[in-house]
């Protein structure tokens, strides 16, 4: 991982447009590494250009290699642990120990990356913390989603609309305009899911639950407020003249993470329960601890993609990334979709591959230019 630092702090800041809007679990954590990158980007580094041939191309395999497979394993795992019936009937129902676990992981990988690439001093933590603190419960409320009915396939498409968060908050306190092709394009995506949790064959699985629903639109709405606090997060750093590195940003987040699921965690009593269904089902704790160890690498290896290509290959990888983890999971884990929920994967898939060839429109602009 050596390799990637100082390519790194050149690129991170490009790819904030890379992946706009807020992180899902493992999409804020994505969004989190293009923004942050942003404030370090030096003004005397001169580019480097890439070598071309074979060099790249394992590069790429490597880097997208390690993303789809750490990740595409990361979404079977979440959805293994919240589908998991106990012998007495019971499930997995302890969304904020399980945050806490992910968050230890991220933080350790994180601690290591960064004494290896040497800790950044003097870095302001107070948006650090509240932006952990947003960050989490996002990730929380999606998971809660998954334990109270809502299916993995409607939730993964539902957290890709994360645009209309922010595009909300944008336009009611911000007075930002758009063009008619990004209002189609979260539409596509929103209105594609909701055709998918209506279009489940009878007997093709757990419906999505009242429950499920406001939690994962609560997840979009914290996804909002989290690139709100990360854009002030970006600006502190630079306010202060402090250049963090991906590991610093990766360690400190997590680490307020972590605290804030500890403390949510203990207050409702999730350790206590948490443990004792762990211990009682030695199958699922074999499957929370690989789902963190997912995650943590996950992220190592989108730091290495990043540091090695432009911003708009880490979008598509990721972006594709979801459409696959989707399609795994109905052929891989039991959903029954009838035509209609077919046709709504297709208008929800068509509403996020349309973004994406925005952002490569752009690109190519930004190029030209």
């Amino acid at each position: 991982m050596a390799i990637i630092m100082r390519k790194s702090e050149r690129e991170s800041s490009e790819s904030s447009s890379a992946d706009s809007g807020s992180p899902s679990k493992l999409d804020l954590l994505e969004s989190q590494v293009h923004r942050g990158g942003s404030a370090q980007q030096p003004t005397t580094m001169t580019s480097t250009p890439p070598k071309a041939g074979s060099s790249d191309a394992v590069k790429l395999l490597i880097g997208a290699g390690g993303i789809y497979g750490a990740f595409l394993y990361y979404g079977s795992l979440q959805e293994d642990v919240f589908n998991y019936m106990a012998a007495d009937g019971s499930s997995f129902k302890q969304a904020w120990f399980l945050q806490v676990l992910e968050a230890l992981a991220n933080v350790i990988i994180g601690f290591v990356g960064m004494q290896l690439m040497g800790p950044t001093k003097n870095i302001p933590l107070t948006m650090f913390g509240i932006s952990g603190a947003s960050q989490v419960t996002a990730k929380a409320c999606t998971s809660l989603a998954l334990a109270n009915g809502l299916s993995f396939p409607v939730a993964t498409l539902a957290k890709s609309g994360k645009m209309a968060p922010v595009m909300a908050g944008s336009l009611l306190l911000g007075g930002a305009t758009y063009t008619t092709r990004e209002y189609l394009q979260v539409a596509a995506i929103i209105g594609g899911t909701a055709v998918v949790s209506m279009g489940k064959k009878k007997g093709g699985g757990t419906s999505s639950s009242g429950m499920g629903v406001a939690y994962i639109i609560m997840s979009l709405v914290l996804d909002g407020v989290t690139a709100g606090f990360q854009k002030r997060l970006k600006a502190e750093t630079a306010k202060v003249g402090v250049k963090p590195k991906p590991y610093d940003f990766m360690f400190w987040t997590n680490l307020f993470m972590c605290m804030t699921a500890v403390v949510v965690a203990l207050g409702l009593g999730e350790f206590t329960t948490g443990l004792a269904f762990c211990a009682s089902n030695p199958e699922i704790l074999s499957k929370i601890v690989k789902f963190s160890l997912c995650s943590a690498v996950g992220q190592s290896f989108i730091f290495y993609t990043i540091s090695n290509f432009d911003p708009l290959v880490l979008s598509t990888v990721t972006t594709t990334r979801k459409i696959f983890s989707v399609l795994l999971s109905i052929f891989l884990k039991g959903h029954s979709l009838s035509g209609m929920g077919w046709s709504g994967i297709a208008l929800a898939c068509g509403g996020i591959v349309s973004e994406l060839q925005a952002k490569a429109s752009g690109n190519k602009k930004a190029h030209s230019n």
